[in-house]
């Protein structure tokens, strides 16, 4: 195997330190991982700046040497919590898409589910009668190569996790925006997909 440049070795370093700072401060913005771990390593040259797969790549292998067994029981968690508010809105066919369905998540991280309703004001009258408080926010979403969209988002809280759910237009199904880690469109569960998860997280634990 050929060895590595000093660059690649301070590349890889880079990459390692932003999963260590997102497995441990809660922090999802890949950008601001690896600006600080770049500055943490004193690395001032922006083109040795890993690739967002890179330090997914490094945060899947931080989080199997690490936290192996607290990753797994807090993905589990989130992964239910996740069910519960997808079954609360099934009328508006949930999908789970994010760092809880790739299994990436820290221990910190919302719940992100993609809704498909005409109005965002239909999933705040469901929540509004079931009794759950949530609050209104907008997300930046990337649906073409070269611009972005501003979505409606609500967030709430399903037991001990917060649930982060973008409000597409109904339409929205069919084309899935682009993944902020790969640029590719972005990988969505619905529920029955999403228990056969759970299921086998559960044979695998027995």
């Amino acid at each position: 195997m050929k060895p590595m440049t000093r660059s690649e070795e301070l590349r890889r370093a880079i990459a390692q330190e932003a999963a260590r700072i997102m497995s441990e401060h809660g922090i999802d913005d890949y950008l601001l991982a690896k600006r600080k771990a770049a500055e943490r390593l004193g690395a001032t040259d922006s083109a040795l700046l890993p690739k967002n797969t890179e330090i997914e790549a490094a945060l899947v292998e931080y989080q199997r040497l690490f936290a192996a067994d607290s990753h797994s029981r807090s993905l589990k968690e989130q992964r239910r919590a996740a069910l519960i508010a997808m079954q609360l809105l099934q009328e508006f066919e949930p999908r789970l898409v994010g760092p809880v369905l790739s299994g990436t998540a820290t221990q910190y991280a919302d719940v992100d589910l993609h809704l498909f309703a005409d109005r965002a004001e239909a999933v705040m009258l469901k929540l509004l009668d079931r009794g759950i408080r949530h609050e209104l926010a907008e997300r930046r979403v990337k649906m073409f190569t070269d611009r972005t969209v501003n979505l409606p988002a609500v967030r709430f809280e399903a037991g001990e996790h917060v649930i982060d759910a973008t409000v597409f237009p109904c339409d929205g199904i069919r084309q899935a925006p682009f993944s902020p880690v790969d640029g590719r469109p972005m990988r969505r569960a619905g529920a029955t997909e999403l228990q056969s998860l759970i299921d086998e997280d559960c044979d695998i634990s027995t």
